[in-house]
C-alpha cells in the first residue's frame, strides 16, 4: 500500500490560494450538471444531491431516477429537467436510457450514486456514463466499486465513507479508521480519481500523490443523506468550471462550514440534512473572494 508523504492541511488560507472560477453572467456559462440516482426505497437521497448542486452554482441542472419516483422528485426540484428511467423488481434503476447518452453528452459534470444500492445494474450505468462524459464524474455510495479506473488525465471523485472503502478493499472497517490516509492514497492511485475519504477528519488524495486533510467537521454531519449533499455539492462546483481536485477540496470545506452554522444555530446534533444545502451560497460569498460589484461598493462607502 501506497505511503503518505507531505499532508496538506486544508484551511481557509489554502481555499484562498485556489480561488474557484467567476462564476459568469449566466446559466449557460455555469455548466450543466447531470445527477443519477435513486431508488424506489431511497427516493430523496437524488434530490439532496441535486438542490446542493444548484446551490453550489450550477447553470442549470438534469436528474435521472426510477421512474415511478420521477413525477414526485420534479416537484420536489422544479429548478430541474428530471427523467424516470426504468426501474427493477428492487426498486433501483435497472438500465440506461437513450436520453441518459444525450444528457451525458451535454454536461459539464455528473454524479452517479446516491440513493443506489451496489451491483451490476448500478456497474453497467457507470461504464454507460464513464465511456461519454466529457466533465467530471463524482461517484457516490452505489456507484463505488471496486474495479473503476478512471481515463487517464480525466479523474473521477470518488467519495466512500469508512465503511464503503473497506468493502471496496476487503478490508475490515477498523483497519480503513486506524489509517485513513494511507488507504485514501493506494485507492487514488489506483483507480485514478481524486478520492474523499468521508469522516470527521476527512482525506482527500488524488493520484498524483497530493494528500490533504481537512479537521473540524462536526458530529451532527454525521446523519443520514449528509453525504448525498456533500456529493452534490462538488459536482455543482465541477459545473461550474472547478476541476476534479479542486472542487472536492472546496466541496469538503463547505460542507464542514455548513455543519457548524447549523449545530451553532440548530444545535450539536439534530439538524437534517435537507438544512445543509440552503447554507451554501452564503458559505461561498463568505469564503472565496467579494465580487467586483461588491467590492466597488465597499470603495465607494469609503468615499462617502
Amino acid at each position: 500500500m501506497a505511503t503518505p508523504g507531505k499532508v496538506r492541511a486544508l484551511t481557509a488560507a489554502a481555499l484562498r490560494r485556489m480561488p474557484l472560477p467567476p462564476p459568469g453572467q449566466d446559466k449557460e456559462d455555469r455548466g450543466r450538471a447531470l445527477v443519477v440516482g435513486g431508488s424506489v426505497q431511497v427516493p430523496g437521497a437524488v434530490r439532496l444531491a441535486a438542490e446542493a448542486a444548484l446551490r453550489a452554482g450550477a447553470g442549470k441542472l438534469q436528474v435521472a431516477t426510477v421512474r415511478s419516483v420521477a413525477p414526485a422528485l420534479a416537484l420536489w426540484v422544479p429548478e430541474a429537467l428530471v427523467r424516470g428511467l426504468p426501474e427493477g423488481r428492487d426498486g433501483e434503476i435497472a438500465r440506461g436510457h437513450a436520453w441518459l447518452d444525450e444528457a451525458v453528452d451535454g454536461c459539464a459534470a455528473a454524479l452517479v450514486g446516491p440513493g443506489m444500492r451496489p451491483g451490476a445494474a448500478a456497474a453497467a450505468l457507470v461504464r454507460r456514463i464513464a465511456a461519454r462524459m466529457p466533465g467530471t464524474l463524482v461517484l457516490d455510495a452505489g456507484a463505488l466499486a471496486a474495479d473503476l479506473r478512471a481515463p487517464a488525465g480525466q479523474p473521477f471523485v470518488l467519495t466512500p465513507h469508512a465503511g464503503e472503502m473497506a468493502g471496496l478493499v476487503d478490508e475490515d472497517k477498523a483497519q480503513v479508521e486506524a489509517d485513513p490516509a494511507r488507504f485514501a492514497l493506494a485507492w487514488a492511485r489506483r483507480s485514478r480519481s481524486v478520492v474523499v475519504l468521508k469522516g470527521v477528519d476527512t482525506w482527500i488524495a488524488d493520484p498524483g500523490g497530493a494528500l490533504w486533510l481537512h479537521r473540524g467537521g462536526v458530529p451532527g454531519l454525521g446523519t443520514s443523506g449528509s453525504g448525498d449533499t456533500l456529493a452534490g455539492i462538488i459536482v455543482g462546483l465541477a459545473a461550474r468550471g472547478a476541476d476534479a481536485l479542486q472542487a472536492a477540496l472546496w466541496g469538503v470545506a463547505v460542507h464542514a462550514q455548513a455543519g457548524r452554522v447549523l449545530a451553532h444555530s440548530v444545535g450539536t446534533l439534530g439538524f437534517l440534512a435537507r438544512e445543509i444545502p440552503a447554507q451554501v451560497p452564503r458559505l461561498l460569498d463568505r469564503m472565496g473572494p467579494a465580487p467586483r460589484h461588491a467590492r466597488r461598493r465597499t470603495s465607494a462607502q469609503r468615499q462617502m
